[in-house]
């Protein structure tokens, strides 16, 4: 008798781990060749910025959704996940598998918690920790993720509770 596989389901808060993790999501990792991405996700919406100016004009997103590939000399530079509280986001299958859209609501405390369990260090990140804004730094995969009070327009339970708005990682 042969042994069953367990299958985790990937989640939103799972990848948001990984990639704090890892640094990677998936096979997508800064240095890789935006034609090595695209062949992987289907073609990205580049930023108005590079169809106005051209494929070599660099530091700007090409966008999958909530994904957004930001692009140096047609190298993966950065990777942003961007999340809306109280909405909805949209991710390639590529990143999270078997959905269309995920609850976008995740709460700092769930996240750090989370990276707690993982075993992902992390630290504040005093540089963008101000008023209604928080953030930290992973380590050693150097992610970082920004945290806020919820906008006015944001549909959350807790208006008194930091909410996930971006997790990135970027090289120069």
């Amino acid at each position: 008798m042969r042994g069953s596989v367990t299958v985790t389901p990937v989640t939103l808060l799972s990848l948001l781990v990984d990639f704090a993790t890892t640094g990677r999501i998936g096979p997508l990792h800064c240095g890789m060749p935006l034609t090595e991405a695209e062949a992987l996700l289907g073609p990205g919406r580049p930023h108005p910025v590079i169809r106005m100016k051209g494929p070599d004009f660099d530091g700007y997103p090409y966008m999958w959704d909530g994904l957004e590939l930001v692009v140096t000399r047609r190298r993966v530079s950065g990777i942003w996940i961007r999340l809306w509280p109280g909405a909805r986001v949209s991710l390639p299958p590529l990143v999270l598998p078997d959905s269309e859209a995920y609850e976008a609501t995740v709460l700092r405390e769930d996240l750090l918690a989370a990276l707690d369990t993982a075993g992902c260090r992390h630290e504040v990140n005093s540089n963008l920790t101000f008023g209604e804004q928080s953030s930290i730094w992973t380590w050693p995969a150097e992610v970082c993720a920004v945290f806020s009070l919820p906008g006015r327009d944001n549909d959350v339970p807790d208006r008194d509770r930091f909410y996930l708005d971006v997790l990135h990682k970027h090289t120069l």
